[in-house]
């Protein structure tokens, strides 16, 4: 039993990227720029559910199966979970602090939102990090493959269609060819043309948007 476990790294990475332009996106807003701040907060929403589809994925089909074939590793799994309600807890005073900036783009809401963004990232980053060299290791060894692919296909199930475009698009952003070629083989034919006739341009369109 070995599987490929390259694609959460993709993954991860994308969620490196994102938490750091969140918090210098919003620190260059310019106070009392709503209009511009809305676009940043409609970002981050997309951000946000996109690691809570992931982190969900991994509570409700990973850990289970791996606690249940192995021992003296089980410290890691109960490791993981424990991260996920960290960073889940830094997501719920995001959940406070982006509205409360949103709605006015003042500088005081905009200094609290970057100090949770930081707190947010630095906890995601540890998570990260400790997951990519204990955990991953330790799924190649002991998951099988569909139970590896039920991963993206909780994340495929529970998003929105145009947003999972654009999660699909931050995936590719930054990949190389041969990443590239693992994320797009995970599609069927009629999706890989939707993403390159309809998923593709939308996306340039939002970071455009987003990034300026």
């Amino acid at each position: 039993m070995s599987v490929n476990t390259q694609d959460m790294e993709i993954v991860h990475r994308v969620l490196r990227r994102e938490s750091r332009l969140l918090m210098e996106l919003v620190a260059a807003v310019t106070p009392g720029d709503t209009a511009r701040a809305k676009v940043i907060a409609d970002h981050f929403r997309v951000y946000r559910l996109g690691l809570h589809n992931h982190h969900e994925g991994e509570d409700e089909l990973l850990w289970p199966p791996l606690l249940s074939r192995v021992d003296l590793e089980a410290d890691i799994v109960l490791r993981m979970e424990a991260q996920h309600e960290r960073v889940a807890a830094t997501l719920t005073r995001l959940d406070a602090t982006v509205p409360a900036w949103e709605a006015t783009a003042g500088a005081d809401e905009r200094d609290t939102l970057v100090a949770a963004l930081s707190e947010h990232r630095a906890v995601l980053l540890e998570h990260l990090d400790d997951e990519e060299a204990t955990l991953l290791p330790l799924a190649a060894k002991h998951i099988t493959q569909q139970e590896w692919a039920s991963l993206g296909d909780h994340l495929v199930n529970n998003t929105p269609k145009l947003t999972l475009l654009t999660l699909f698009g931050a995936i590719l952003e930054d990949a190389n060819p041969a990443e590239r070629a693992i994320v797009l083989s995970g599609l069927a034919t009629p999706v890989r043309l939707i993403w390159h006739v309809i998923g593709r341009p939308r996306y340039a369109r939002h970071i455009r948007r987003v990034r300026g």
